[in-house]
């Protein structure tokens, strides 16, 4: 096991990624032996938010929102719009969608929980998450970023959706949180 202790400084890439067009795919079908049900949560609390946000980021540093007061978060649950994939009965994976003004709108969070990668529905949760961007009024661009802390397939997977990166910045931070690096995938 390969682990990196809490207070370890990290240095990592965050990569900003936009997508100036509707895709011209249609919504994907679930698998046709797919139980999956994607649900909108209105006015979520916090503590949801967060069990999904720790669900799917624990192995990759998602620890900002955690630094955030209560108000904080709830502020950009409520101009914001979260969608849960469930199967068999739990959580799967989300997606959160921020506008962010001027016609953008930010796929601010998504990702899967480690038990469902791999399964088939990550695909077709991209693909609903930026078609429901699109579907968001006024909007002309979507956005997104993902970092070299993130899945190592992230990247690549907005790449391949038709996401263009636009810039990058180097960033330095201190976990706060234990990573075990042994649980990230290759």
């Amino acid at each position: 096991m390969t682990l990196q202790k809490a207070g370890t400084e990290v240095t990592y890439t965050i990569t900003y990624l936009e997508m100036a067009e509707r895709p011209r795919w249609d919504y994907p079908h679930l698998p046709i032996t797919s139980t999956a049900a994607l649900l909108k949560a209105d006015e979520p609390p916090v503590w949801y938010f967060l069990s999904l946000y720790d669900a799917v980021g624990r192995d990759y540093a998602w620890e900002d929102m955690h630094d955030l007061p209560e108000d904080e978060v709830t502020e950009q649950l409520n101009r914001s719009t979260l969608f849960t994939l469930f199967d068999h009965g739990w959580p799967q994976g989300f997606f959160l969608l921020e506008p962010s003004g001027e016609g953008a709108v930010d796929l601010a969070y998504f990702g899967m929980v480690p038990e469902a990668v791999g399964q088939g529905l990550g695909g077709w949760l991209l693909k609903t998450a930026i078609l429901s961007a699109w579907d968001m009024p006024g909007t002309e661009r979507v956005t997104v970023n993902t970092c070299t802390l993130d899945h190592p397939r992230a990247l690549a997977l907005y790449q391949k959706n038709g996401f263009e990166p636009v810039r990058r910045e180097e960033k330095v931070r201190t976990l706060t949180r234990d990573r075990d690096l042994s649980r990230i995938p290759s």
